[in-house]
């Protein structure tokens, strides 16, 4: 994995980070917003505390645990990644209530435009921001988007001490069984 000095992960601030989309997706799964390393790499989850990749895999949404730098993989398995906001930042808490807010109705508009059958959203926090909803859980919610259901999963951030690998893929693999059985 390359090192970046910290000047060149602050100059990652003004990058765009592409999303992994297409239509039609199972699962269209939505983090907070990138992050400095995401940022500097281009690749989704890039932090390697961050334990996306891995969980992923053990819930079995993939056959095999896939790098950052593979996530256009993802498609051909009828996933995707998007973020709620899209502004890179060191930390979640850069961002402001109103980039939540803002970020919230975009994703609603991409959404509608993809129509994948799940959004899942990756930090109950974010998801309570951004969709205006203080006391949503962790699972699916009741808001659908269009024909497409939403789920509230936890952050696979390495700063997420309330989840272990193990508890977070048994979530995600919920997902993924519930996803399997939508029409």
């Amino acid at each position: 994995m390359t090192r970046f000095t910290p000047e060149q992960l602050e100059a990652a601030r003004d990058r765009v980070v592409p999303d992994v989309v297409a239509g039609g997706l199972s699962v269209l799964f939505c983090g907070i917003n990138p992050g400095l390393m995401t940022a500097a790499t281009g690749h989704h989850f890039a932090r390697p505390g961050n334990r996306f990749w891995p969980v992923l895999h053990l819930s079995g949404f993939t056959p095999r645990l896939l790098r950052p730098d593979e996530q256009g993989e993802l498609l051909s398995y009828g996933l995707g990644i998007t973020n709620v906001v899209a502004r890179p930042t060191g930390r979640a808490d850069e961002l402001s209530r109103e980039e939540y807010l803002t970020g919230g109705r975009l994703l609603v508009e991409k959404v509608e435009r993809l129509a994948p059958r799940w959004l899942a959203v990756v930090g109950v926090t974010a998801y309570r921001t951004a969709f205006g909803e203080p006391k949503a859980a962790i699972g699916p919610q009741q808001r659908v988007i269009g024909s497409t259901r939403v789920w509230a999963l936890p952050n696979p951030s390495g700063l997420n001490a309330h989840w272990t690998a193990a508890t977070m893929a048994e979530e995600y693999a919920r997902l993924r069984e519930a996803a399997a059985g939508t029409p």
